[in-house]
């Protein structure tokens, strides 16, 4: 991808000049994220005491078994850092604990605790029921496309 020049980027102001925040995709999609995220984090924020990346890094160990903190950050896009503080916070909470992999003696698996795991099931059954509420607000058929093209958004921009 070429640089931008300062002459491209007048050009391009010159044509923006109908450009409205409120009408671009990325900014409407932030928006969505940010909205719904804050609204169901309220709830496992209250019961839990738990951050966001906490309540991912659960939901990815409760779906997919024992994980590495790399696997957890490429399958949800989280940083770094950020996994490494929740998965502190989460080990200190007696929610999840740390292994040494029988493949491979430097890799170190996560997984849930016994306590963890009770808590995925309540998560769970949190998320399911607000998965329902939008929905239901949405109504199926669009609730389905909606999810369709939000897929293929994702794919497109992994490829």
């Amino acid at each position: 991808m070429r640089q931008l020049q300062c002459d491209d980027v007048l050009g391009a102001m010159a044509e923006m000049t109908d450009f409205r925040l409120n009408d671009f995709l990325p900014y409407l999609l932030n928006n969505a994220a940010e909205v719904t995220s804050r609204t169901f984090s309220a709830s496992y924020r209250k019961k839990f005491g738990m951050t966001r990346a906490q309540w991912r890094i659960m939901a990815h160990l409760g779906q997919g078994g024992a994980l590495t903190a790399t696997e957890i950050c490429a399958r949800g896009h989280l940083e770094k850092s950020k996994v490494s503080r929740a998965v502190s916070g989460l080990e200190e909470g007696g929610l999840l604990r740390r292994m040494t992999s029988s493949s491979d003696r430097r890799a170190e698996l996560l997984s849930l605790t016994e306590s963890g795991r009770k808590v995925h099931a309540i998560l769970a059954a949190q998320a399911q029921e607000f998965q329902q509420e939008m929905e239901a607000r949405l109504g199926p058929e669009r609730a389905r496309h909606l999810a369709q093209l939000l897929d293929e958004l994702a794919q497109a921009e992994a490829d």
